[in-house]
């Protein structure tokens, strides 16, 4: 069986994904997935399609913290995704149990952070836009433990186990969340 196309899975998250906010943080963490493969030799689309399907389950798991991530690997897995991506939705959250194992896993933990840190930074801007928003604003917003308080800092660092400095990481988030600004109201 191949990978589901971005499509399908696209699909399965308007499908089962009403809040606007949460499918709009889908897609920043799909897009700093895509631009982190690159940089790492990994498959971009494999890569994507773990950070577009990463929450498809919150709404259905009601606030049962410990089943999000199981289900929408679970729900990815039938639509066809390979075993290394579903995997790393599963082990996004700690709740579940499932150690963070291989790159890609560390990857969508820290793009997953790192998405709505970037987030914050551009709304609190005057103009709320992306495309003014510097990395040295969000390393500065990243060392305020009091801004994005539900941002887990620590998340976002792991990016040192992908053998990138922070600096590079929190640029190339934020480079790859303005290139699709558009579909992200910022």
């Amino acid at each position: 069986m191949s990978a589901p196309s971005r499509d399908a899975v696209l699909a399965l998250v308007e499908a089962r994904v009403a809040n606007e906010n949460t499918r709009r943080h889908m897609l920043a963490t799909e897009a700093i997935m895509r631009a982190l493969a690159s940089r790492l030799g990994e498959d971009p689309d494999l890569w994507g399609l773990a950070g577009l399907g990463h929450d498809l389950d919150v709404e259905g798991t009601e606030g049962d913290f410990t089943k999000h991530g199981s289900q929408a690997a679970e729900a990815l897995r039938a639509a066809g995704l390979p075993e290394a991506a579903a995997h790393a939705v599963e082990a996004h959250n700690p709740a579940t149990g499932v150690a963070a194992e291989s790159t890609l896993d560390v990857g969508l933990i820290a793009a997953d952070q790192l998405s709505g840190l970037v987030t914050a930074a551009a709304l609190i801007r005057p103009d709320k836009r992306l495309a003014e928003v510097k990395p040295k604003s969000v390393r500065k917003r990243y060392r305020e433990g009091a801004f994005a308080r539900g941002v887990d800092r620590e998340s976002i660092a792991r990016c040192g186990e992908l053998g990138l400095e922070l600096d590079e990481f929190l640029e190339l988030g934020l480079t790859a969340m303005q290139g699709i600004s558009a579909d992200l109201g910022l």
